[in-house]
């Protein structure tokens, strides 16, 4: 028979054995959601760029449309994970942030670093003093990724922690 005390803490002790599943989870919706995020804001509403912009108006737009699709698959990806995490009571929601933040720093790191500066395929906004942005892009990404990594950490030695006890 079980008690009420194992009952309770059965999910508590799954979640160890899905940490990697709960920091995938979350990074690909955290990739997912600020791809999203910037695609719907600086491409659509605010026409500040395309996602590829060294071409016509037509190509810049299938471009959006093929990034925008990138980033619903990301993001229902991370979602049909954290489902399944759910569904075996082993969601870890501080580490699944944790990878949300790290998914989403990394791919504002990497559009803003990569995108913007070495291939250069779209600026953040067409300005004369775009490294305002630039910056304001690059240090909000680096913040992500150290609160994300700082969680990760965190959840990990926690983890460890438990498997040792």
């Amino acid at each position: 028979m079980e008690t009420s005390t194992a009952k309770s803490s059965a999910p508590f002790d799954n979640r160890y054995n899905f940490t990697a599943r709960n920091s995938i989870s979350g990074y690909l919706f955290g990739l997912g959601f600020v791809a999203f995020f910037d695609e719907a804001v600086f491409h659509q509403l605010l026409h500040w760029h395309h996602f590829y912009d060294k071409s016509t108006t037509s190509i810049g737009l299938i471009s959006d449309g093929l990034f925008h699709a990138f980033s619903w698959f990301a993001t229902i990806g991370g979602l049909f994970l954290f489902a399944d995490l759910r569904r075996r009571k082993a969601l870890w929601l501080v580490r699944w942030w944790g990878g949300v933040l790290l998914g989403a720093g990394v791919f504002q790191f990497f559009d803003g670093t990569i995108q913007h500066k070495v291939w250069r395929i779209h600026q953040i906004r067409y300005v004369d003093n775009v490294y305002i942005y630039d910056w304001i892009w690059n240090i909000t990404a680096a913040m992500m990724i150290i609160a994300g990594i700082i969680i990760t950490v965190r959840t990990k030695q926690k983890a460890k922690a438990a498997k040792h006890a």
